[in-house]
């Protein structure tokens, strides 16, 4: 008797987990990359959209592509204004690594500038629509002071800090000339960074990318008069061209490396879920940041 209530236990229990398994699937099909799913050769596709706060999940597609032996080329699309500093080095970084074993081409959407561009320029091939916003080659700090305002409704700020400049930037008071001089110094630092890997990109004498790094934007026409990009063209002229770099003859499969997924297996079905609820109401974030490359 005991036997034959385990055996069922077993069969339910077999049941359940390949139910499981199978819906597992079915949401990965609705809601995951389908292009990952690809088996032949093609072009690998990456988009960079929004500000660049953090540069790790495109990281991690981009290190994904340099090993995926059918991805034979990459298109990297942005559409960016820019962002936190940090994050852009390490996007370049790896750009940098891919495009020295597989070529690399940037297609550039409606804006593509300071970090979003700072990203493009270790590509092969730089594309940009005639009206692309791009350039802004710089770095900005944004501080505000609310002294005035405190003192007009009677509120007084006090600091306990270890350091002279542990509070630099602080809202409620001045800032010192001393402390201008020390902020001043990281963004001459940050700056020509910027310059010299847009220099190392894009094989240009430093003195002539600055020349238009002064924070300028530039069209898609004017940063090709300036050498800052190669072509004009749409998106699908880059992926054209990916594919001609790589010997595929037509049109190229696209190759989408598979996003990362966070949480146990069991979470899968939820996420897609959410994923696709999300796709149908359409939401976004507001954010701040006070250091970073952004276009205006």
């Amino acid at each position: 008797m005991k036997r034959g209530w385990l055996r069922w236990v077993i069969v339910i229990s077999g049941g359940l987990a390949l139910l499981f398994i199978v819906c597992v699937g079915v949401a990965t099909i609705l809601f995951g990359d389908r292009d990952g799913l690809s088996m032949g050769e093609g072009v690998g596709y990456v988009e960079v959209k929004g500000v660049i706060v953090d540069g790790q999940e495109t990281v991690t597609q981009l290190r994904a592509l340099e090993k995926d032996d059918r991805a034979k080329a990459v298109v990297l699309r942005i559409e960016s204004p820019g962002g936190v500093v940090g994050p852009s080095q390490e996007i370049y970084e790896q750009v940098k690594k891919l495009a020295a074993k597989k070529k690399v081409v940037v297609s550039m959407g409606a804006v593509a500038a300071s970090g979003g561009y700072y990203i493009a320029a270790p590509a092969t091939v730089i594309y940009a629509n005639p009206g692309t916003i791009t350039g802004s080659i710089g770095v900005l700090m944004k501080f505000s002071n609310v002294e005035g305002l405190m003192g007009k409704v009677g509120l007084k700020a006090f600091t306990l800090k270890s350091g002279k400049f542990k509070d630099v930037g602080s809202p409620v008071r001045e800032m010192t000339s001393e402390e201008r001089s020390m902020l001043e110094g990281v963004i001459d630092s940050t700056y020509a960074q910027f310059v010299r890997a847009v220099a190392q990109g894009r094989r240009l004498p430093e003195p002539k990318v600055r020349e238009v790094a002064d924070g300028r934007i530039l069209s898609g026409e004017q940063a090709l008069a300036v050498k800052l990009v190669d072509r004009l063209g749409t998106l699908q002229d880059a992926i054209a061209e990916a594919g001609r770099l790589a010997g595929i003859k037509g049109e190229p499969e696209l190759i989408r490396p598979p996003k990362k997924k966070k949480g146990p297996p069991w979470e899968l079905l939820v996420e897609g879920a959410a994923s696709g609820l999300g796709k149908l109401s359409g939401s976004g974030e507001g954010l701040s940041v006070d250091y970073r490359m952004e276009g205006r």
